[in-house]
């Protein structure tokens, strides 16, 4: 998992330093150099290469989120979790664990190929950075591009005022990544819908017997959340969700 982490951090970087300028003979560039001024006086100074690596390290989490499964899946869990009436449980950081080992899961063969098309490559300084970053790139836009939406990468294309776009993998990462996390968004929302209505029923169904019995002080809710509780338990509801989750991606 650890080497995975590593390579995720090389991804970004190739989609970062290539637009630092630079050269094709950049790649035994030091990290620190010393400079000695007339009187003696050293000092040692960071190359652009820190700057840039403490950038990707900021940038991130926003790539994970935002460029892979996750937002797709959290979303999902955040509404299970509406549905059952539990605030807090499970809590904020198990959904977010379990997020990001799905999002690992998901998008390893994504990873795996980036891997094996240009970070080794670029380590092994066969491939120039700018070539490493345009043969990264051809992954993770095939993967957007088969998740995102044709009516919502059309309004952005028509929002971006773009035109010379001939195919969807001309469409340039700030128009294909805003439209395929607003498609990721509508189709969490859409399973979390067909997750609320079973939930919603046995609400339904206790408010009205609570009704009928003349127990309008006593919350439904109190009543229905072991109901619910137990059916999710019942259809062992994780593991269809999860799957459900990991088939919409194709798997």
């Amino acid at each position: 998992m650890t080497i995975n982490c590593i390579r995720l951090v090389w991804v970004a970087a190739l989609l970062l330093l290539p637009s630092l300028g630079w050269a094709e003979n950049t790649f035994d560039i030091p990290a620190i150099t010393y400079e000695e001024d007339p009187n003696g006086n050293g000092r040692y100074s960071v190359t652009i290469q820190i700057l840039a690596i403490m950038t990707i390290l900021t940038v991130l989490p926003s790539l994970v989120i935002m460029m892979t499964s996750f937002t797709r899946i959290i979303v999902v869990f955040a509404i299970l979790r509406q549905a059952l009436g539990l605030q807090q449980t499970p809590s904020n950081q198990i959904l977010l664990g379990l997020t990001l080992f799905l999002t690992l899961f998901i998008m390893m063969p994504i990873f795996n190929v980036i891997n094996e098309t240009a970070i080794q490559p670029y380590l092994e300084e066969k491939i120039l950075p700018k070539e490493a970053l345009d043969l990264a790139i051809i992954p993770i836009k095939e993967f957007m591009l088969a998740q995102v939406r044709e009516t919502d990468l059309n309004m952005f294309v028509r929002l971006s005022g773009e035109t010379g776009i001939q195919t969807p993998m001309d469409t340039p990462l700030h128009i294909l990544i805003p439209a395929f996390i607003t498609s990721e968004l509508k189709t969490a929302f859409q399973i979390g819908f067909m997750i609320f209505i079973p939930f919603l029923i046995i609400d339904l169904v206790v408010a009205s017997i609570l009704m009928a019995m003349g127990m309008m002080m006593l919350s439904p809710i109190i009543i229905s959340l072991p109901f619910k509780i137990m059916l999710f338990v019942l259809v062992d509801g994780w593991v269809m969700i999860i799957g459900t989750l990991a088939a919409s991606y194709g798997f």
